[in-house]
């Protein structure tokens, strides 16, 4: 996968910490979203976090994977939440609704839910 990568941990309380590295685009949101249902099919968590600390670029491929994540995550009991976006992705989440919905602060300003 070129433009991006995730890579997942455990934590000790339950929950799924995927740290999301680059692009979240039209090249890279495919195998981002396989690693994602791979987890939660897989592991069955109770919460999973997607860690964006360093994601450059995200476009509306990009909010639909978070979006399908969360309705994916949803379905079988998990909560799915979003953390330490940049200025940028939290723009883009609070213009199209989903800020709250991913766990995050719906104005602007850091997100108001951290771990």
């Amino acid at each position: 996968m070129s433009g991006a990568a995730m890579t997942a941990r455990q934590q000790a309380d339950g929950a799924t910490v995927m740290d999301v590295r680059g692009s979240l685009d039209v090249t890279t949101v495919d195998a981002l979203r396989a690693t994602i249902l791979d987890a939660l099919h897989r592991d069955r968590p109770r919460l999973m976090i997607l860690d964006l600390t360093l994601v450059t670029f995200m476009d509306s491929t990009g909010i639909g994977l978070l979006a399908g994540g969360h309705q994916s995550a949803r379905d079988q009991g998990t909560r799915f939440v979003v953390r330490n976006p940049s200025e940028f992705v939290h723009r883009q989440l609070r213009l199209t609704g989903l800020a709250g919905m991913l766990g995050l602060c719906s104005t602007s300003g850091p997100p108001a839910w951290r771990i």
